[in-house]
């Protein structure tokens, strides 16, 4: 029946019956529709004739409603309506494309009026025209969405229009409409776990903003907290902060979407393992970035020295540690090299204790010890920097084979200036010890004398 009345030429009256001895079939253009048998007319309680044509009216009945679906007239009909939806969805388009050139005029002019450079700090992020440029690629984007869209609203519609196509029509449908459905579902499932999320957010938030007014409290001195030092407050914020946004992550895991998924568990454990693996010794200078924080060794401006590194402390971060030598080279030290090193703080000894600088100074048996200890004294106190309490104090070292050493020994509060006392301290020994007519010895020198010269310069020495 189906295969006849999908015929576009069909004349359903013509159908009719015919018997034989046996079997009275329902028969159109020489093709049996149906055959009824004496038994089939048993069941029925009729004769076998009765029962082929009360069958045969119910035959053209039906045929009579598939030729007005399927004849000639519906195929006219159904190419008017093809060529109809045609026509209206190349209207859509064209009508798209026009709104499209139309609204990026109006975006281009707005370089002229609306645009302003964007700037973080003083970097510009983005210039005017690529503002411009990001604007024109957005509207790109959106044509080609309202194009796609009408086209997945049309294309089903075409194919619905013939029978032949209408199943392929409902199942392009079902290929758009099925996923939208299930993402619909989703979101709407997802609903709750999604509140649980952002309250586990703000609170998490909002902590973080009560942890760091009171680090703000502490670094400014404003809170004190007996044991912990101020320089310890950030420090100790960013593993706060770490530790929180950490259980925040484990709190959001289970309730992300297709987080049971044993792909997505999959994906997380080779990431966590790429990590471990690559990151030993970075997680190592961190560990060892937040030891010395906590052992306080230096800080930032501290003049410090490092195994064979003298130099002030400029930069301090979870991985290294920076200074700048007295020559203005900068130095990077890994954190975990400080750890293996042993470190001398001049700046720290210098504000709590005051530091002791000295150097040695020989002089010759000639010279007496009060004139050796009165030179050294005189020429520290004339020294810039060096405190006049507690006083400047000399010792005595070691004998020469040609005079006595002796140190002095002075006290400073600026370790930064160092190497600039000692350059003055000993001018000023030098000066004064040439002043005094005394003469200093140094090691391996050797001089032919003939007791009467000495060896300072001629204006200093005395005329006899």
């Amino acid at each position: 029946l189906l295969q006849l009345g999908k015929r576009y030429i069909l004349h359903p009256d013509s159908v009719y019956c015919e018997s034989s001895d046996i079997v009275t079939d329902v028969v159109y253009e020489n093709k049996v529709i149906a055959s009824f048998t004496d038994q089939d007319a048993l069941w029925e309680n009729s004769t076998r004739d009765e029962l082929a044509a009360k069958n045969r009216e119910v035959i053209v009945q039906e045929l009579h409603k598939l030729h007005n679906e399927y004849g000639l007239l519906q195929l006219g009909k159904r190419i008017l309506y093809f060529i109809l939806v045609v026509a209206i969805q190349g209207a859509f388009i064209w009508g798209t494309r026009l709104f499209y050139k139309r609204l990026k005029v109006r975006v281009g002019k707005l370089k002229e009026t609306k645009l302003k450079p964007i700037f973080i700090s003083t970097y510009e992020l983005f210039d005017t025209q690529k503002q411009l440029s990001i604007l024109f690629f957005l509207l790109k984007i959106l044509q080609g969405i309202l194009i796609l869209l009408q086209l997945l609203i049309s294309v089903p519609i075409l194919f619905s229009i013939f029978p032949q196509t209408e199943d392929l029509a409902y199942r392009i449908f079902s290929y758009i409409w099925n996923p939208i459905k299930e993402l619909f579902i989703g979101i709407v499932e997802y609903i709750p776990n999604l509140f649980t999320i952002v309250i586990i957010w703000y609170a998490v938030k909002y902590a973080m903003k009560g942890i760091k007014y009171l680090v703000g409290e502490i670094e400014s001195e404003k809170l004190k907290i007996n044991g912990f030092y101020p320089d310890w407050a950030q420090p100790t914020y960013q593993i706060i902060r770490f530790l929180l946004y950490a259980f925040m992550i484990v709190m959001i895991y289970p309730l992300l979407p297709k987080s049971e998924n044993g792909v997505f568990q999959g994906v997380s454990v080779f990431i966590g393992l790429i990590v471990s693996l690559g990151s030993s010794s970075v997680i190592g200078n961190v560990m060892a970035g937040l030891v010395i924080t906590y052992m306080r060794p230096f800080k930032i401006g501290d003049r410090i020295k490092l195994n064979d590194t003298i130099g002030n402390v400029i930069e301090k971060t979870p991985f290294v540690t920076r200074i700048k030598t007295p020559k203005n080279e900068i130095v990077t030290i890994p954190n975990s090299f400080i750890m293996s090193s042993h470190t001398v703080n001049y700046s720290s000894s210098a504000r709590n204790y005051g530091l002791i600088l000295h150097t040695d100074v020989s002089f010759s048996f000639e010279v007496h010890r009060e004139t050796a200890h009165r030179i050294l004294i005189k020429a520290a106190l004339d020294t810039p920097d060096v405190l006049p309490d507690p006083a400047p104090f000399v010792l005595g070292i070691s004998f020469q084979d040609s005079g006595f050493t002796y140190q002095i020994n002075v006290y400073i509060k600026d370790a930064d200036k160092i190497n600039r006392i000692y350059s003055d301290l000993h001018h000023n020994i030098q000066e004064l010890a040439n002043k005094e007519g005394v003469e200093m010895v140094v090691q391996h020198y050797i001089a032919t004398r003939d007791g009467e010269e000495t060896a300072i310069p001629e204006a200093y020495q005395k005329k006899k």
